[in-house]
């Protein structure tokens, strides 16, 4: 199943850099072997936010809440999750 993902972060103003500089780390490896993976097919940053638009591949919803809640950032966001299905008008064989 494909899922659109929008992800807002809020990292606390009195965290140190120390730790949002270790936590920013720990978050890009993750986020990048879940794309190397497949699960998580796209990112876009929202222009002028701390925010993105993702695209994940999960098998249900039960696997894609365990690939958010694993992120570093999850307890510093907000996220929305829409359900995406193929348009019957869709001429992509691979947007499933």
């Amino acid at each position: 199943m494909l899922f659109l993902v929008r992800m807002d972060v809020y990292i606390p103003l009195d965290m140190s850099e120390e730790v949002t500089n270790e936590i920013k780390l720990r978050e890009k490896m993750y986020s990048q072997e879940l794309q190397r993976s497949g699960k998580w097919r796209n990112i876009w940053r929202i222009v002028g936010e701390y925010a993105n638009y993702s695209i994940f591949d999960a098998k249900d919803n039960a696997e894609l809440h365990e690939i958010l809640i694993g992120l570093p950032l999850f307890p510093y966001m907000k996220i929305s999750v829409t359900p995406l299905c193929r348009h019957p008008s869709s001429i992509r064989d691979d947007d499933t």
